[in-house]
């Protein structure tokens, strides 16, 4: 940095050569030429043979760092500062960035070393299961500590400890945050879809949004981050309630297999005439007596199906030839 030297005297703020530069921002050479070349950094000042930068170009550089972390790509980035920079304001943009970006549960992520992981694991030293959890992301490996995950979800890893202790094997546990984790994205995919439709269309009429428009969409993630879990919550109490008690009644009893799905209408009942039921005994005998009288029913059901069919197509017809 050449803040320091003669030439910065009298002047306001540090003066940086591009090596300079490079090494305060933590970014190459390279990339600082490219970003310039692409329009991502103002201009510096040329100075005989040499491009001096200013700490606008080292504040840049850092924003363009944090959205690129963050999933941007230097296209919209491009957007966004050139919003900036026309006085359309960014302020409101990062706050929107940061608010979407920032963390959608309280629980903090923890750390475990692989001893610590193989007893909660019944003492098993068990490779591949540590590979499959960290494709899934259950740990996460700590470049430079061989036996030291990151776990970002103690919760999740708890799950998955109290499983494994009620015999589930580690296999049908990765199996099973498999499907499940693609279901939840689903119903994330479809609030998200929800919300931006009924409450976010109206911050996005621009792009970028305004300043204003995007602190409110910000101030509006905050409200609504919660809901979400909270419905998924709500609802998976309900099912669980729901499918536990027909599990149990069916274990208790029933004959029929359990399914898994909508609870379908309980069957009612329907008295019929001592002397149907002695006709049809003594036609088919009383051991068939019962599936006689099902399929008779299901036959009337689609002769009058039928008949109710038939019987549009007709009127129509005849409206038809009125008209």
């Amino acid at each position: 940095m050449s803040g320091s030297g003669p030439s910065a005297a009298g002047r306001s703020g540090a003066e940086y050569r591009i090596e300079d530069l490079a090494h305060a921002s933590g970014a190459t050479v390279r990339t600082i030429r490219a970003y310039q070349d692409r329009g991502l950094l103002p201009t510096p000042e040329r100075r005989g043979r040499a491009n001096v930068y200013r700490d606008t170009h080292l504040s840049r550089l850092g924003q363009i760092a944090d959205l690129l972390d963050r999933g941007y790509t230097l296209a919209s980035i491009k957007e966004l500062l050139e919003a900036w920079d026309t006085g359309r304001g960014l302020g409101g943009v990062l706050g929107l960035v940061a608010e979407v970006h920032g963390p959608w549960t309280d629980e903090r992520a923890d750390r475990i070393t692989r001893d610590e992981l193989n007893v909660k694991f019944g003492g098993t030293h068990d490779e591949q299961a540590v590979a499959e959890a960290v494709d899934l992301g259950v740990l996460e490996r700590i470049p430079g500590r061989q036996d030291e995950f990151l776990v970002p979800s103690p919760q999740e890893l708890a799950v998955a400890v109290e499983l494994y202790a009620a015999g589930v094997p580690l296999s049908a546990i990765s199996g099973h945050l498999r499907e499940l984790r693609g279901q939840v994205e689903q119903i994330a995919s479809r609030f998200l879809e929800f919300t931006t439709e009924h409450v976010f269309a109206r911050y996005l009429g621009h792009r970028p949004p305004t300043d204003a428009d995007a602190a409110e969409a910000a101030s509006m993630v905050r409200r609504l981050r919660p809901l979400a879990q909270q419905t998924v919550d709500a609802e998976l109490a309900r099912a669980m309630r729901t499918f536990a008690t027909r599990h149990l009644e069916h274990h208790l009893g029933a004959e029929e297999p359990f399914a898994p799905g909508p609870a379908s209408p309980r069957p009612v009942p329907v008295a019929l005439p001592a002397a149907t039921i002695a006709a049809v005994n003594s036609l088919v005998g009383p051991e068939h007596a019962s599936a006689f009288v099902t399929a008779a029913t299901e036959r009337e059901v689609q002769a009058r199906t039928l008949d109710t069919l038939a019987s549009s197509h007709l009127n129509a017809a005849q409206v038809d030839q009125i008209g």
